[in-house]
């Protein structure tokens, strides 16, 4: 009896921890599935609702790069920086008030380049795009996603949000494009504004994709003051790495 118990007790561990690493992975992965459904479902309701038809070969083509471009980085984090994922699914503690008025400001603005391109191109054709310009949309597209992707495979503290990580040990990153330019994954970003009335077919839309920009030129002067006065050795980064955005430039 005696050396059956000792059995047990020594394969049980064994045979249960696969068991248990699945249960920890299972409402991840859960998480994960319902955030990429929910944010195509998003996208489809921004991009067809002011179009006014689901006929619309653009719109599904752009739907259907955006789905795949989430897809592809959340697998691409999940191999390089996986508690990335995590992070950014919450809202840290300590976000700077100023950042909370900047998404209540410029965030309907990224959604209006959606609802001006559907009224524009198919609701009400304000204006009149030829077809050739799609790929130079294309183009920019999977630039300034393979720029904002690889920031974020570097960097651990490309949060939603601006604050200081302390929770996260949070330090200078300057590897990667960061050796660079001090704010790549905005850069990046500026490749999905800018390609969304190309590929979505309406010159109206370059409107607010503008704004847009502007306003994210804003949040990056803000981000960087912020990390000069509260990120030990940001300071001595940013005088290594001069350019803030545009190399050569800026």
């Amino acid at each position: 009896m005696v050396q059956v118990r000792r059995q047990e007790m020594t394969h049980h561990p064994a045979v249960t921890a696969p068991n248990r690493r699945r249960t920890r992975l299972l409402p991840k992965s859960l998480r994960l599935a319902f955030v990429l459904v929910l944010a195509a479902a998003v996208f489809a309701v921004m991009v067809f609702w002011p179009a006014g038809r689901l006929d619309w070969v653009a719109g599904w083509l752009y739907v259907g790069i955006i789905t795949g471009f989430f897809i592809v980085n959340v697998v691409y984090l999940e191999r390089v920086n996986p508690e990335l994922i995590e992070a950014r699914m919450r809202m840290g503690k300590g976000t700077k008030a100023w950042d909370i008025v900047y998404g209540f400001v410029v965030g309907p603005i990224l959604i209006s380049i959606y609802l001006v391109a559907g009224f524009d191109a198919v609701r009400f054709g304000w204006s009149t795009m030829s077809p050739l310009f799609w790929p130079i949309g294309l183009m920019l597209f999977a630039a300034g996603m393979t720029l904002f992707s690889w920031s974020m495979g570097v960097n651990p503290f490309f949060e939603k949000t601006v604050r200081i990580q302390t929770d996260r040990g949070h330090r200078v990153i300057d590897t990667g494009p960061y050796a660079y330019i001090r704010h790549p994954g905005y850069l990046g970003f500026f490749g999905w504004c800018l390609s969304a009335p190309l590929m979505l077919g309406s010159w109206w839309a370059f409107v607010p994709a503008i704004l847009s920009i502007i306003g994210l030129v804003i949040r990056t002067l803000l981000e960087d003051r912020t990390l000069r006065q509260e990120l030990e050795g940001y300071e001595a980064y940013s005088k290594r790495v001069r350019y803030r955005l545009f190399p050569g430039v800026w």
